[in-house]
């Protein structure tokens, strides 16, 4: 099945049928090579405004139609994605720069999103009460309505499904704005997914642009749920407006994540773990190991076995190339990578391996001697770069693992598990994994950090997706009516 081949969509944006965007087109770049993949329709404000129009109305026949069809389409989503997967995959290449085994990785996870979606319209969804009263009381779970859906670039197929699958499923029309970095594999790939897959025409739009376009989203009085994935600089912006507008914005933010390596481990087999947490996608994932925490009997040992390991991953283009890493997204982002590496080794840090790049290839970097004041260790990297720092004691690594605004991802490698547990519970974080890096994910499983990381577990797992994208109404009916002292 041939997706995006026929070119429909280029120079257009969703909105049930390829149309043109108010504020025109604009190329899609490839990262690896510079060149211009297509055209991309581009939205405005107003057209933010005509959608939500447009989906409120289509929702509410969405909303009454049978569960049963809500299930059937979310099912066929995931076996579209499954089928056309050699395709998206390629799409992901080009426009994200991701390997090939990661786009396998998105492909995969993407489709059990829909799958796992697809069993939430016949859940129960609703509740008997007690009463005092003589009548019936219950509580039930009703559409939000119409759901905003803002996405990042770095994995722009599974941090745009996990909130369209679920608000689709629950009953929800959804608007939803792709990064316009990746506004093909995270925009116009669903539109033409669930096109494929049968949903009503009106039901999802998707409008790639700018902070205006995303603004407008959360402000529209048609969205009534904002979910949210990107910086926690640009988050904070979104919750705070939706906060005006009295709206639920559901934030999963950035990350500064911390491998805690203690002293009786296999320092090869560590070294390994360590390296996939922080290189995988070049680094530009939220949950990556920004911190690798070693204790300092094995730190120096730990240091040079990691650079040994990296300095041999090969770097190139992920869609001509069988590559580790491929390129980092823009300019923009490799010089913020670059800056936080040469004011680190300004401070005191050193270069073990890497620290250079050629156009937006940026060699996998280990820094050693990485101190708590180091901008490498204090901030957010989002690129693949790994510094380490020493600790003596558990109260130490504690306070370092603790001490950030961040609380998204912890990794603890031990061969004590029960210690590796019972440290975890020292430390906030969203998510905790013993024995493995900080990057992991499953459609099945709650995702959310804690702090400057966001607002919590509001995706994954058929508890955290209902309490996102539903509105609890309580009701009570009587057999007759009741008599009243006036």
């Amino acid at each position: 099945m041939a997706l995006l081949d026929d070119g429909a969509w280029q120079g257009k944006v969703w909105t049930g049928a390829w149309t043109d965007g108010s504020g025109g087109t604009y190329d899609a770049v490839e990262p690896a090579t510079g060149d211009v993949i297509a055209p991309v329709g581009e939205a405005t404000p107003g057209d933010v405004a005509a959608a939500a129009e447009r989906a409120a109305e289509a929702q509410r026949a969405w909303a009454a139609a049978p569960f049963e069809e809500r299930a059937r389409v979310l099912r066929r989503a995931g076996q579209v994605l499954e089928d056309s997967a050699e395709e998206i995959r390629d799409w992901l290449a080009r426009e994200s720069g991701a390997i090939q085994p990661f786009g396998d990785f998105q492909v995969h996870t993407s489709a059990q999103e829909c799958y796992e979606a697809s069993a939430l319209p016949g859940l129960p969804y609703g509740e008997v009460l007690r009463t005092g009263a003589p009548r019936l009381s219950f509580a039930r779970r009703l559409p939000a309505g119409v759901v905003g859906v803002i996405a990042p670039f770095n994995v722009p197929t599974i941090l745009a499904i996990r909130a369209v699958a679920p608000a689709l499923a629950l009953g929800n029309a959804v608007v939803l704005k792709p990064d316009p970095r990746t506004a093909i594999s995270g925009g116009a790939l669903f539109a033409r997914v669930f096109e494929e897959a049968g949903l009503p025409a009106g039901v999802l739009q998707v409008l790639p642009g700018g902070a205006d376009v995303g603004e407008a989203l959360v402000t529209v009085p048609q969205t009534r749920v904002i979910a949210f994935t990107g910086s926690t600089r640009a988050g904070r912006a979104v919750g705070a407006l939706a906060g005006q507008h009295l709206k639920r914005a559901h934030l999963e933010l950035g990350g500064n994540s911390a491998l805690i390596v203690l002293p009786d481990v296999d320092v090869t087999a560590a070294a390994g773990v360590g390296a996939w947490g922080t290189f995988a996608h070049q680094g530009q994932i939220c949950m990556a190991t920004s911190r690798h925490l070693v204790h300092e009997s094995i730190a120096e040992e730990y240091t040079a076995v990691l650079a040994e390991k990296v300095e041999k991953l090969p770097v190139g283009d992920p869609f001509r190339e069988e590559v580790a890493l491929g390129p980092l997204i823009d300019a923009g982002q490799r010089d913020r990578v670059h800056g936080l590496v040469t004011a680190s080794v300004e401070r005191g840090a050193t270069v073990r391996t890497g620290g250079t790049y050629e156009g937006l290839f940026y060699r996998p970097t280990v820094l050693g001697g990485v101190a708590v004041d180091h901008p490498a260790y204090a901030e957010e990297i989002f690129g693949p770069v790994a510094p380490v720092t020493p600790f003596s004691s558990l109260d130490e690594v504690v306070e370092l693992a603790g001490g950030t605004e961040y609380g998204l991802s912890l990794g603890i490698l031990t061969r004590d598990v029960a210690a590796g547990l019972q440290l975890a519970e020292r430390i906030p974080s969203g998510l905790v994994h013993v024995n493995d890096q900080t990057v992991n994910d499953e459609a099945v499983a709650p995702f959310g950090g804690v702090g400057a990381s966001g607002t919590g577990s509001r995706h994954g797992g058929p508890q955290a997706n209902v309490e996102a994208f539903t509105e609890t109404q309580w009701v009570t009916v009587r057999g007759d009516l009741p008599a009243y002292p006036f």
